[in-house]
């Protein structure tokens, strides 16, 4: 790589808009002769029948809202919080996420509440991912694998101490 200055008139399409004639904003410059503000009619508002959460950034809804799943739960309250904030804050996006991984939750706990057992596989696309990524699903199935042997072995461990811990204390009282 070299530090060389380089002219820009040798660039192809370095200058492009240098001519007013081809500035496609050029008219907006000129605003004396265009009139301000919106050239249409607004659509007719339409009435939401559930909430719309809607960023601090906009002072209005546009003419069309809806949402098939309306804040609720905590994700809900998680998603109002989040909306307080400025879209240009990256809590905002946080919360959102936060607020996402949540709902999955209340969606799998909903589901258990009605009898309904989730296939949590089939949902989180594991036929997609056995056809066009074996090896990250191996990978993924083997950390799975590995983290349960683990838990497996610690709970069990403290198991064994409290109920070895248990007999040393009847053998105390005994002796």
């Amino acid at each position: 790589m070299t530090k060389a200055l380089v002219d820009p008139s040798t660039i192809p399409g370095w200058g492009i808009d240098a001519d007013p004639q081809n500035d496609p904003t050029y008219p907006m410059r000129h605003v004396e002769d265009q009139t301000r503000g919106l050239t249409w009619e607004r659509p007719v508002q339409q009435q939401p029948d559930v909430e719309i959460l809607q960023s601090i950034e906009y002072n209005r809804t546009p003419a069309v809202v809806g949402t098939s799943t309306p804040p609720s739960g905590l994700s809900g309250i998680i998603r109002r919080i989040a909306f307080r904030r400025s879209e240009s804050d990256w809590w905002h996006w946080l919360m959102l996420m936060g607020a996402d991984r949540i709902n999955v939750v209340e969606g799998v706990v909903a589901d258990l509440a009605h009898g309904r057992i989730p296939n949590i596989p089939a949902e989180m696309g594991i036929r997609a991912e056995w056809q066009h990524n074996r090896k990250g699903l191996a990978v993924k199935a083997g950390v799975a694998l590995a983290l349960s042997i683990g838990v497996f072995a610690l709970v069990r461990s403290r198991r064994g101490s409290a109920e070895a811990r248990r007999i040393s204390n009847d053998a105390d009282e005994a002796g």
